[in-house]
């Protein structure tokens, strides 16, 4: 962005954040249960480990349902990516020593560590971390106030699931606010109450593979927008043309000015059509 300013050239800027999932449907059916846990453990561990911008980065839930959707996390890592460090499948490395030490850093923060429910173990000559879930881990700590980017999921735990939106506004924007609820009012106060690049409901990371929707950020997550037309829109500059002719002329434009002519602009500037037929037939509205 500074290089490009330099220049005076037009960007969008993309960047991240702390993109949250709020579960709400772990009370309505077990089938429906399984699923959103099947969308969060694929929406934070499959783009890369979590090592994408759009990948969910904490999860907001209630405190009586916690225990149930650890449960359904725990079952659905192991069966896409297996029980342990040494026979883990179907998942990324971390990119390199730097961000693996970062990660293992988050970890090391006593309060963190003790918050570890599932997970938690590392391979450093592999640049490996096993799946890691948390629970309730300190909201001050770096974990819960940078994007975590790896294979870290803190559970927030809530009183009452609509807390969720006084929480999400109390950080920067997200990129992305992922909801699993069926609740329509609920709904609409997400979409009403929180600012964010984008919305999902009931599902994750799929936003980004459908090229009619806009993707980018909002606040602290970027500015702009591409994908598909949007990206050419993006990237194109819409050049103004208007063709006039002659006639008629518009004397009232021009000085020297009078009342009339004043009159005459402000009636024009209110599209006040009616008060401008009364002016040039020498009429005054009453």
């Amino acid at each position: 962005m500074a290089a490009a300013a330099k220049h005076l050239t037009p960007v969008t800027l993309e960047l991240g954040g702390k993109s949250p999932a709020i579960v709400d449907t772990l009370s309505t059916t077990p089938s429906k249960a399984k699923v959103t846990a099947k969308r969060i453990v694929g929406g934070k561990w499959g783009p890369c480990t979590g090592q994408a911008c759009i990948a969910i980065d904490y999860v907001l839930v209630e405190e009586k349902l916690a225990s149930t959707l650890i449960e359904l996390l725990k079952k659905t890592i192991k069966r896409f990516y297996g029980e342990n460090i040494k026979s883990l499948k179907n998942i990324s490395r971390i990119v390199n020593k730097h961000q693996f030490q970062r990660l293992v850093n988050l970890l090391k923060d006593p309060d963190v560590a003790d918050s570890i429910v599932y997970g938690g173990s590392v391979d450093e000559e592999k640049l490996v971390i096993e799946p890691t879930i948390l629970l309730d881990p300190p909201l001050d700590s770096e974990i819960m106030s940078e994007e975590i980017f790896g294979p870290l999921l803190p559970i927030i735990t809530l009183k009452n699931v609509e807390e969720s939106i006084d929480f999400i506004n109390s950080k920067s924007n997200p990129l992305v606010i992922y909801a699993f609820t069926e609740d329509e009012t609920f709904k609409k106060r997400i979409l009403s109450e929180t600012s964010s690049g984008t919305v999902t409901f009931n599902d994750s990371m799929v936003q980004f593979l459908c090229d009619s929707l806009p993707f980018g950020g909002v606040g602290q997550s970027g500015f702009g927008r591409y994908h598909g037309k949007y990206s050419f829109d993006t990237f194109s500059h819409e050049k103004s043309i208007l063709h006039r002719g002659f006639y008629p002329e518009i004397e009232p434009r021009y000085p020297p000015w009078t009342d009339f002519k004043l009159l005459f602009l402000k009636l024009a500037y209110q599209f006040d059509y009616f008060g401008l037929i009364l002016l040039l037939l020498g009429f005054k509205r009453s």
